[in-house]
């Protein structure tokens, strides 16, 4: 089989044999009232609340543990929104460093339902390149650097038009 292109937050490729992939399934957020997105500020760019699923978890599990440990609300999945596959390469992380991952990337549009801004429930290495979670307007999304692979200007959108 052919090789399988990776890529990190910097947009650096790394090109790799199918058997160094590890399958790991991604469940995140799109929160969004008064016409603002709530958008996790990560690195020196936005990425939406959530994060890796556990094999033990149910997607809306993961989507609920992540969405809360990263803004500190609390929300209830509303419908998915959007779904596609990055190959990932977590080259930030010191915990994961070295590993390459096979991402199916599942994005909930969300309400919330309780819980106040928070980053007091950052992992340790969350807390090294996270922020406080920010509401961005959505006139605003079009001039936002992303730190991930997908079209988040689409997906944003996408769960606008679904909660109008």
């Amino acid at each position: 089989m052919k090789k399988v292109t990776c890529r990190n937050i910097d947009g650096e490729t790394f090109e790799v044999e199918p058997s160094q992939l590890t399958y790991r399934p991604s469940v995140y957020g799109v929160l969004i009232e008064d016409n603002k997105v709530l958008l996790s500020k990560q690195f020196d760019g936005y990425d939406f609340p959530g994060g890796g699923s556990e094999s033990y978890e149910t997607i809306h599990q993961t989507l609920e543990r992540e969405f809360f440990e990263e803004t500190g609300l609390k929300v209830e999945a509303l419908g998915p929104t959007h779904c596609e596959t990055s190959f990932f390469n977590p080259s930030h992380s010191k915990k994961h460093k070295g590993e390459f991952w096979n991402c199916p990337l599942i994005y909930f549009s969300v309400k919330k339902v309780g819980g106040e801004l928070s980053t007091d429930n950052f992992d340790e290495e969350e807390k090294e390149y996270a922020a406080m979670a920010e509401w961005i307007d959505l006139k605003e999304i079009r001039s936002l650097k992303f730190i991930n692979s997908i079209n988040s200007v689409e997906i944003i959108e996408k769960a606008a038009t679904a909660t109008r």
